[in-house]
């Protein structure tokens, strides 16, 4: 699910960059039909999330989950780690939820899990709820942009953040009739955040569809998220109201009409019923009986404002991004990552550099070529992993064929499929440090995504969490090793039911050919 481009070179080599970059842009602008800009003077009417959350029956019931012993401050997290917690989850804040439903999504796909999820919105508007959805603009194309016939519902309001202009029939078209605007259009909301009430929320890695919920028939995202409770859910209520009410936000209405979604629902009907049932979906999760762990914690957020061209060289200095980056510099002992985007150029080097000569254990786990649902990415991580293994940090892997014994957590196949890509995006410092958020430890990421990170300091979360990791590490990747001859070997795991290889495992001919050829013409910035 990558978005165009990447960028990882130093201020102005990127400005040079874009020179040609918009060179470009324009020769394939006027190369296309012309299509129309985005509405002017469209009316935001300005609104909050809820201010008196704890008055609900979701704010109760977080004041009667709160423990004596928690301290002031500190608020109550659970581990997100399976596919069937992350749709029960949701499913319940939905079903309990009384007075507001936020929700801030890159993605929303129009699937079976995805209707079930948003027929229960639906309800919760009806029974007087009211839904604040916010949604970035680049993949509601073909059927995903039906989902947007919600803002067409009573109770339900819904905006597209940084939206491309042009018809939605099909989603490459539509970017390249919006070259004309390409600085603007490659910096994406990559924000994910499920509230209600202003009183529990759930952030992390996971956008709304069946390959989060696994229950996609091919391959399934395997991803982590964090519900949350007390005061930590009003720091994630603020950031939506700041997307929500920032001018790159448009109400669907000002950008498509009910006749236009509904003359694409009848272009993109399937010729033919599908001939499975949708795979089961489980029940709400009881609230009242699941395990919290309190810890005080802290929101990090980048500012809408890192969307804008014109503005993007001063928020891309003190990022979630950086945030990380700065925790890993606070390590002690032990760092361990999970990226599915990994392209880390010459700054994280260094601090991965640094953190090994000061006696730090680095782990990074990430996607192989096969698991890696973007290929190209591949190629800006491929690139640095020799510099990476000598200069000692410990690089494994991901399988992309994961055995089924693993599918009960996070790290393993889910239901639909034994593929997994892996979309987890985590930090563990020292064991007793964890951030849970949409980001990769990529320059996409820095420069030109927005993005939301939990970090809670809670020793029973971070080894809850590695736990799952050294599972994965242990059973369902390879670790990145050199030859006494300098070459790359994946080596498999003592004991697993696959074998070493000395080239990308588990990848055709001609994949392996396309990414050579096409490495040499893709430089980091541009993944």
């Amino acid at each position: 699910m990558r978005d165009f481009l990447s960028r990882d070179r130093p201020m102005a080599a990127r400005r040079s960059r874009a020179g040609v970059a918009a060179g470009l842009a324009l020769v394939l602008a006027l190369a296309l039909p012309a299509c129309g800009g985005l509405p002017q003077d469209v009316e935001r009417p300005v609104s909050r999330a809820l201010a008196d959350g704890g008055a609900t029956p979701l704010g109760q019931l977080a004041a009667q989950r709160r423990p004596a012993t928690a301290r002031a401050g500190e608020s109550g997290f659970a581990l997100v780690d399976s596919a069937n917690m992350a749709y029960a989850s949701r499913l319940a804040l939905t079903q309990q939820a009384s007075r507001t439903l936020d929700i801030q999504y890159y993605a929303i796909h129009a699937d079976d899990s995805t209707r079930a999820l948003l027929r229960e919105v639906r309800a919760a508007a009806a029974r007087g709820v009211r839904v604040r959805i916010l949604l970035d603009d680049f993949n509601s194309t073909g059927r995903n942009a039906l989902v947007m016939g919600m803002a067409f519902l009573p109770g339900v309001e819904m905006r597209m953040f940084n939206p491309l202009s042009g018809a939605r029939g099909a989603g490459v078209l539509r970017a390249l009739g919006s070259l004309h605007d390409f600085q603007r259009i490659q910096h994406r909301m990559h924000n994910k955040l499920y509230l209600a009430d202003n009183a529990w929320g759930i952030t992390g890695g996971r956008n709304l569809g069946d390959a989060y919920f696994g229950t996609a028939d091919g391959s399934n995202f395997i991803d982590m998220d964090v519900l949350a409770v007390g005061p930590v859910v009003q720091a994630m209520s603020a950031s939506f109201d700041r997307y929500w009410n920032d001018l790159l936000a448009y109400p669907v209405a000002s950008l498509v009409s009910r006749d236009e979604l509904r003359t694409l629902r009848g272009t993109t009907q399937p010729a033919t019923p599908a001939p499975d049932a949708p795979a089961p979906l489980p029940p709400p999760s009881d609230l009242a009986r699941l395990p919290l762990t309190w810890a005080p914690a802290a929101l990090l957020v980048d500012e809408p404002a890192k969307l804008v061209p014109e503005l993007n060289d001063e928020h891309t200095e003190d990022t979630v991004v950086d945030g990380m980056l700065s925790l890993l510099r606070l390590a002690r002992s032990d760092a361990l990552i999970v990226s599915p985007y990994f392209v880390p150029g010459e700054q994280m080097k260094q601090v991965f550099a640094d953190m090994v000569r000061r006696g730090v254990r680095v782990r990074v786990l990430t996607n192989s070529l096969a698991s890696n649902d973007a290929p190209l990415a591949h190629v800006g991580y491929a690139r640095h992993r020799e510099a990476l293994i000598r200069q000692g940090v410990a690089l494994y892997e991901m399988r992309a064929l994961q055995d089924a014994r693993l599918n009960r957590t996070v790290f393993g196949s889910s239901p639909g499929g034994s593929q997994a890509s892996l979309h987890s995006k985590m930090l563990i410092i020292d064991g007793r440090v964890i951030s849970i958020g949409s980001m990769n430890l990529d320059w996409r990421s820095k420069l030109q995504n927005t993005e939301v990170a939990l970090v809670i300091r809670s020793r029973a979360l971070a080894r809850q969490a590695a736990v799952e990791v050294e599972e994965a590490l242990a059973s369902g990747a390879w670790q990145m090793v050199l030859t006494p001859e300098g070459r790359l070997l994946w080596r498999a795991p003592p004991g697993a039911d696959f074998e070493d290889a000395h080239g990308e495992p588990d990848t055709s001919l001609g994949l392996r050919l396309l990414i050579k050829v096409l490495g040499p013409f893709a430089p980091d910035e541009m993944l």
